[in-house]
């Protein structure tokens, strides 16, 4: 107890013949002299800072302490050193300088080299680009190039062999005073505000002993606060998971809660590590190495979750299909930009652990190389699926057909997954087949959904004992039928004899039905088949069979009665100049124009008005 109160006040001595340094007053470090001064004065500065932080610990205390500390880190080379750990690793080595030249006789300062020397002739010679520390291997060397160049600092061979040259003198005597008579020693007992270095002092022995550096009591903290941090990630992560990602914002918020509080723990484990258990050594540079890979793991796990939700949020959108070839292409999107911005952070904390970013970047460039030729297929496939989204061939759920018909393979079907590889379309036999995008999109592809309009077109054939003029009333009725039928389309309807087939005369019906679905094309296609037969009949015709008719005695053969009115309405059409051939006069064609009721009279849907 005596010894530390004779340290006490011998430290308040030293502490009231220190020159304050003004907190704005940056370190002189023009020249070897320049920075040995600066060094030696700050020193200084954070020994009186220190004995006013122990006396009357505080948050304002503390950060005095903590500046004046800092501004030693500026006479250290620290380009060698990972940013993830610069701020412990400067700590670290600024105390073991601080140490090692405390044993150290210093030269004069005037034999230390100043800014410029002048020569003989009165000119400036070339400024010193080195300095030794005599008798040591400590030395000072000026900064070629970076923010700092110019500056005469302490070179990173220096701060990385400090550990060793401590070992090496720390038997020697001091030759200036330190806080506490051990300066390394104070730093690895020094705490935040929140913990009263008092309560550090006053621990058993076995507890301040040092294991690698650290205090065995800061290292059982450390471990127990890292550990109920792992378990707390690890209990938020599981309450998540327990609801399936269903792409709702509240489902993507309650996802978000694991990484983000990773963040959160990070950060707060890295400022009770560093600014109140105040660990040192190795490691402080294992917990920073360890914080520094779960902040990024976090943040990369936030842009991941975030790039999956954006790509599902404009997926929702009416327009586009979940199973569509632009769905596809929105994740696609979306992933590869999170996947950059997670290379970015990967590389950023790469270069922040001191990883060399730029051979991974050419190593990444040469095994992209040899993955891109291996998975040429692949990239063929994906840039079929390219080519289907410029050009939009099909759609999911579009009726279409691809490529040539085989005896056992009618390939008509209706797509229902675009994706990045394949496509898959379910047959009329309700079959999948699975055709890469390479190959799909270069076959010919017919979208028969897309239709405006579907084709009717048929051909039937009359007996030969159909006459003239009973073929002439068959083609004028089914051409008014045709401009009478509400679902056919006034333009190109046409019906044209066609010929004299081998068993029968043909007449060719060409026409468009108004709808695009196919079941209403059958029963539009039903109602025109009904009507055509009662006109047939009308005209006191028939339809003929492809075989040969033999004729007995009870056939009675054509109804003469309806050949005679068909026949007499014929000589009437001539005698009044209405005959329709080639084709309806406009007048005609106006009249009759969607007079047909349709659907038929004794359908469900027709008009019961």
């Amino acid at each position: 107890m005596a010894a530390r109160i004779v340290v006490a006040l011998l430290l308040l001595l030293v502490s009231s013949t220190a020159v304050a340094l003004s907190p704005l007053e940056p370190a002189d470090t023009s020249s070897p002299r320049a920075t040995i001064a600066s060094f030696l004065a700050i020193t200084d500065d954070v020994m009186s800072r220190y004995i006013e932080y122990r006396k009357a610990p505080s948050p304002a205390s503390q950060k005095a302490l903590q500046q004046s500390v800092a501004k030693g880190y500026r006479l250290l080379d620290l380009s060698a050193v990972p940013p993830a750990t610069r701020d412990e690793t400067a700590r670290d080595r600024f105390v073991l300088l601080w140490e090692v030249l405390a044993r150290v006789q210093l030269p004069d300062p005037a034999a230390i080299p100043a800014t410029f020397a002048a020569t003989a002739g009165g000119a400036k010679a070339a400024q010193a680009t080195r300095w030794r520390i005599p008798g040591t291997e400590i030395t000072i060397t000026r900064v070629a190039q970076g923010d700092r160049a110019g500056e005469f600092l302490f070179s990173p061979d220096t701060v990385d062999r400090l550990p060793a040259f401590y070992e090496i003198s720390r038997a020697s005597p001091y030759l200036r005073t330190v806080p506490g008579g051990n300066v390394y020693g104070v730093l690895k007992l020094v705490t935040g505000w929140m913990i009263p270095v008092a309560w550090v002092e006053a621990l058993p022995d076995w507890a301040n002993t040092p294991i690698f550096g650290q205090l065995l009591w800061k290292s059982i903290v450390v471990l127990v606060l890292f550990g109920l941090a792992f378990w707390i990630a690890i209990a938020i992560w599981r309450w998540a998971r327990h609801r399936p990602w269903d792409s709702s914002l509240g489902t993507y918020l309650r996802y978000l809660s694991a990484p983000a509080t990773i963040l959160i723990l990070a950060s707060l484990l890295r400022y009770f590590a560093t600014n109140q258990i105040a660990v040192s050594g190795s490691a402080a540079q294992v917990a920073d190495y360890v914080l520094e890979l779960a902040a990024a793991a976090g943040q990369i796990w936030i842009v991941w979750l975030t790039a999956g939700r954006v790509a599902d949020a404009i997926i929702a959108l009416p327009k586009i299909h979940i199973k569509s070839v632009d769905a596809h292409l929105i994740r696609l999107a979306a992933r590869t930009t999170g996947l950059g911005v997670m290379l970015v952070l990967v590389f950023h904390t790469a270069n922040r652990l001191g990883i060399p970013v730029y051979g991974l970047v050419a190593g990444a460039g040469v095994g992209g190389l040899a993955v891109a030729l291996a998975a040429r297929s692949t990239l063929e496939n994906f840039l079929g699926t390219l080519n289907l989204y410029a050009d939009h061939p099909v759609r999911v759920g579009d009726l279409c057909r691809y490529g040539e018909d085989s005896p056992n393979v009618i390939r008509l079907g209706t797509v229902e997954e675009i994706g990045l590889r394949s496509t898959l379309i379910r047959g009329i036999d309700r079959t999948i087949t699975t055709i890469p995008n390479a190959e799909f999109s270069n076959m010919p592809i017919v979208n028969l959904t897309r239709r405006d309009r579907m084709l009717f077109r048929t051909t039937i054939g009359l007996r030969y004992e159909t006459t003239p003029d009973q073929l002439r009333f068959v083609v004028a009725q089914l051409r008014e039928m045709l401009l009478a039928h509400p679902r056919i389309a006034e333009d190109p309807a046409r019906v044209r004899a066609v010929g004299f087939g081998s068993s029968a005369l043909d007449v060719e019906l060409f026409a468009y039905v108004k709808t695009s679905e196919w079941n209403d094309f059958l029963a539009v296609r039903e109602d025109l088949v009904l009507r055509i037969m009662d006109i047939v009949r009308e005209a006191g015709t028939g339809f003929a069979f492809p075989s040969r008719t033999f004729y007995q005695a009870r056939d009675a053969g054509l109804d003469p009665e309806k050949q005679a009115a068909a026949e007499q309405k014929v000589r009437e059409w001539a005698a009044a100049h209405a005959l329709p051939f080639p084709d309806f006069d406009n007048a005609h064609r106006q009249k009759v124009m969607d007079t047909l009721d349709y659907p038929p009279e004794g359908s469900p849907g027709a008009d019961r008005g």
